[in-house]
């Protein structure tokens, strides 16, 4: 089997991939195609496939597929028209070879968790964190969910490895202004996307789950952690209250989700560096995507813009 990664231009490629999108379209003309997105271990391939025949089988989006195709380039972008296809039966590939995973060890970033953890300070806080990193019944899920469906960190560990990032970011620029809370700073990057553990479902598909379509991980998160708190006996009202405006304020902007807007100078600064390590992943995952001979990547429609990748190399 060819790798996405391996893939060029005019090559006939028959294997197993993961599909992530399934997409029914029309042509101008008015005939019906499918726009289809491929992965594997080492990226994603657009797909598509023009002639809808009996050749092409029974499939739904986050099937495994085997597919009978050829690579051609379009407006200097690989992409893979497939001529026959069919639904991928178990024992016929291996699981890992379609799944993206961290390139970090994931116990070693869990063991980084529990580190930022013991540097709490504040026991309510401390109390807080172990329930939801301490409790087994959701170590395994934190280990190996991803940060998003397909925006960034779509990849086993990338929760873990989007979440040590912005608290190791955050914790950074508590240090740097006065009268910043650290121990709120902490906590709140840690939990700030917990949310996720059950807005996703776990990978493969790493789709969302119903809750995630019909609440989102910031009111999921609230949820859970308001919850939690009502646990924990004599939790500080206003310490509680901080906490979970911080929580639904990450996002910063109405228009990106957050119910509230950033009002303290912790949920100010969880969000500046929850959306620095977003978009800097955005950014590198569309660099190492990209395989065309131009200066520039295709253009990005969550960044708005072309990435130069001339200092790359």
């Amino acid at each position: 089997m060819i790798m996405i990664h391996d893939m060029r231009d005019g090559v006939r490629v028959v294997g197993h991939y993961l599909c992530k999108e399934k997409l029914l379209q029309k042509t101008k003309a008015g005939k019906d195609y499918y726009s289809l997105l491929l992965q594997d271990k080492t990226g994603t391939i657009h797909c598509r496939i023009w002639n809808i025949t009996p050749l092409i089988g029974e499939f739904s989006q986050g099937d495994v597929v085997l597919i009978d195709g050829t690579v051609v380039t379009y407006a200097d972008n690989l992409q893979l028209n497939v001529q026959r296809l069919r639904r991928s039966e178990p024992g016929e590939y291996d699981p890992m070879d379609l799944l993206a995973q961290s390139s970090r060890d994931l116990e070693e970033m869990m063991q980084e968790i529990e580190s930022w953890i013991d540097q709490v300070s504040d026991p309510w806080l401390q109390k807080l964190l172990n329930a939801f990193y301490g409790d087994p019944a959701l170590r395994g899920r934190i280990l190996k969910h991803p940060a998003a469906k397909s925006v960034h960190h779509n990849f086993i560990g990338g929760y873990l490895e989007h979440v040590n990032s912005v608290t190791e970011i955050a914790a950074f620029l508590a240090g740097k202004y006065d009268g910043v809370d650290r121990d709120m700073v902490i906590a709140g990057a840690l939990l700030h996307d917990i949310g996720k553990l059950w807005e996703l479902a776990p990978i493969p598909p790493g789709d969302y789950t119903k809750a995630g379509q019909l609440i989102g991980h910031i009111m999921i998160g609230y949820s859970k952690i308001h919850d939690q708190i009502a646990r924990i006996e004599g939790f500080p009202v206003e310490k509680a209250m901080l906490l979970e405006h911080l929580i639904l304020a990450h996002h910063g902007e109405l228009e990106y989700g957050s119910p509230k807007v950033p009002m303290t100078k912790e949920a100010m600064i969880v969000h500046l560096a929850d959306n620095t390590d977003a978009k800097m992943e955005i950014f590198l995952e569309s660099l190492a995507a990209d395989r065309s001979d131009s200066e520039f990547t295709e253009y990005n429609r969550i960044l708005e813009r072309n990435l130069y990748k001339g200092n790359t190399n």
